[in-house]
């Protein structure tokens, strides 16, 4: 597992907070009623604040190791696949710590901290969600030489993780963190007629490729996320029959 990096916590300027405050108040006065009921009570168990960046050490690990014994995870940006899998593997997350600036409100070319933090994080509170990440981690790590079997987990954790979307007793509501960091995509995901809703199905989504570039042309819907941790069974079993077919 890589070595820890230091969060740093004392570099982040005023102007720092002030982005982060400005990110997390318009994302918060759009996503009740949006976003899962889940990731919602995770933004109160993690002691998320409008008016502070998280302290990972002080504040953020502390409390995710009593709810579910993750933690996360500070690294520079995008790692290795191997480092990224064997981390979530051990229950640790992998969070960047660089934030945005305020001309990058809108978008960037690769996750910052607020994309993996407030995006991700927050459902870290969840159990079986966790459980899912660990096992496929796991999953993942056992096919790590193979580019073909690693592209198709990556799809499966784009489509969940990143993109994923859930039907609740009250409505179809958003638990992926590309689409809670986005501002954009959180209505869109939800609203547009534009994209296919489909249901969660393993095979499907080990074999559908996805896109970086703009927003999703389909999203995946799972009813629980104990049907994800549940699925983890089928998911090497369809892995290991697409690779051999």
């Amino acid at each position: 597992m890589i070595q820890l990096m230091d969060q740093t916590y004392s570099t982040y300027t005023a102007d720092d907070q002030a982005v982060w405050q400005m990110l997390f108040e318009r994302q918060m006065a759009q996503l009740p009623g949006k976003a899962s009921q889940a990731y919602l009570d995770g933004i109160s168990a993690t002691g998320f604040r409008a008016d502070r960046i998280p302290d990972f050490e002080r504040d953020l690990n502390p409390r995710l190791r009593k709810l579910t014994g993750w933690q996360v995870f500070a690294v520079k940006g995008l790692i290795p696949n191997r480092d990224f899998f064997e981390l979530m593997a051990n229950c640790h997350f992998p969070a960047t710590t660089w934030l945005r600036r305020r001309d990058q409100l809108e978008y960037l070319p690769e996750p910052d901290m607020f994309h993996d933090t407030f995006g991700h994080v927050p459902m870290l509170s969840n159990q079986a969600f966790c459980d899912f990440l660990a096992a496929l981690s796991q999953i993942a790590l056992r096919h790590i030489e193979s580019e073909e079997a690693i592209a198709m987990i990556s799809r499966l954790y784009w489509y969940t993780v990143e993109f994923g979307l859930i039907q609740e007793g009250d409505g179809l509501r958003i638990y992926g963190g590309g689409i809670l960091s986005s501002m954009g995509e959180t209505t869109y995901s939800l609203y547009s007629p534009a994209p296919k809703r489909i249901p969660y199905d393993v095979e499907t989504l080990l074999k559908t490729p996805y896109i970086i570039d703009h927003f999703q042309e389909q999203y995946f819907v799972i009813e629980s996320y104990e049907q994800l941790y549940h699925s983890v069974p089928l998911i090497e079993t369809a892995l290991e029959g697409l690779l051999v077919s």
